[in-house]
């Protein structure tokens, strides 16, 4: 349950009851209002408090996510600058795995751009399976990433791991991502709901649908609206793909949430031949945006290089999807 309450100068009044009852509960601002969120709430509570005409709304959210529930909100559109990631238009974050240099940056991001790119994406953390491989430049890519963001004009995303790195990262990029690794890392996802940023959620490896909600639901709950899930393959007994595409949990999410949906074929593929065919499918049942790994030499590239398209490759990708999402009614 929501309440939104209808008088600031309450609140303090209200947590006395709450701590009184020993209810959980989290407060969160939206605008001029406070909403407080709730697992379960004591009725005679809630009428107590409509009788002191402190209560604004109630929004019944059944089940543990609230703040993600359609019954809480429709739709969110994410704006960037002149698009929006949840409206008509596929938006395609596409670029290398990981910041190797401002030079690799800047050719791909012209290149891109150029193909109808909104945002480019690049890591400066690398959360490696092995720690004998390329971890990233860190802040040295992130500076790298900000410095190639004046040359070619796209917006910027990348990968945060620590809780502590949330507030340096957002000073260089426009979007924060979340890897697989750390969607449940839930002292990551409360610093993210205070950023002010929007954040891409991938899904955990193992992750159902419901716990990704629930990572999501953190995010929103400590302040941050701006939250993108993004379908990344999970681990199953398959082992013909770095990981099986979920491609059922595109639509079944937006039965479940108002939140936009994007898809990383890359990942789920692990092989660049895999990655147009997925790219396709996820657009044709409908994916706000896809997050797809492209770098201008990829036999060259310090991470992923056998998933990573070419420009070549990416430009004729794009093409492709640009007729799909026309047909269903949508635009590139």
């Amino acid at each position: 349950m929501i309440v939104e309450l209808a008088k600031e100068a309450e609140i303090s009044l209200l947590k006395m009851l709450l701590e009184e009852k020993e209810i959980p509960h989290l407060f969160r601002e939206r605008g001029d209002r406070t909403l407080a969120i709730f697992d379960q709430m004591d009725t005679s509570l809630l009428m107590h408090l409509k009788e002191r005409n402190l209560v604004q709304t109630v929004i019944e959210c059944p089940g543990p996510h609230k703040l993600v529930s359609k019954a809480y909100k429709e739709t969110t559109r994410i704006p960037l600058h002149d698009v929006e990631i949840g409206g008509n238009q596929v938006v395609m974050l596409s670029g290398p795995c990981a910041i190797e240099s401002v030079e690799q940056l800047v050719e791909a991001g012209r290149a891109l751009k150029k193909q109808g790119v909104v945002v480019l994406r690049a890591s400066a953390y690398k959360p490696r399976t092995s720690p004998y491989t390329f971890q990233g430049h860190g802040i040295a890519g992130l500076k790298m990433h900000f410095e190639a963001q004046r040359h070619h004009g796209l917006l910027t995303e990348t990968e945060v791991m620590d809780p502590r790195d949330v507030d340096v990262v957002a000073r260089y990029v426009d979007i924060l991502r979340v890897g697989a690794r750390n969607m449940q890392n839930y002292d990551l996802l409360k610093e993210l709901g205070r950023c002010g940023k929007p954040v891409i959620l991938k899904r955990g490896l193992h992750a159902t649908i419901d716990e990704w909600l629930s990572a999501a639901e953190y995010v929103m709950a400590y302040g941050n609206d701006q939250v993108i899930l993004c379908e990344r393959g999970i681990r199953t007994f398959e082992t013909k793909t770095r990981g099986t595409l979920d491609i059922s949990s595109i639509p079944i999410l937006k039965e479940l949430t108002h939140l936009p949906v994007i898809v990383d074929p890359s990942h789920a593929a692990g092989r660049k031949e895999l990655v147009a065919p997925l790219a396709q499918a996820a657009v044709a049942v409908g994916a706000d945006g896809l997050l797809i790994e492209c770098h201008p030499k990829p036999c060259e590239s310090l991470c992923d290089a056998r998933q990573a398209l070419s420009l070549e490759e990416h430009a004729e990708l794009t093409r492709v999807l640009e007729r799909i999402a026309h047909a269903i009614g949508r635009t590139l």
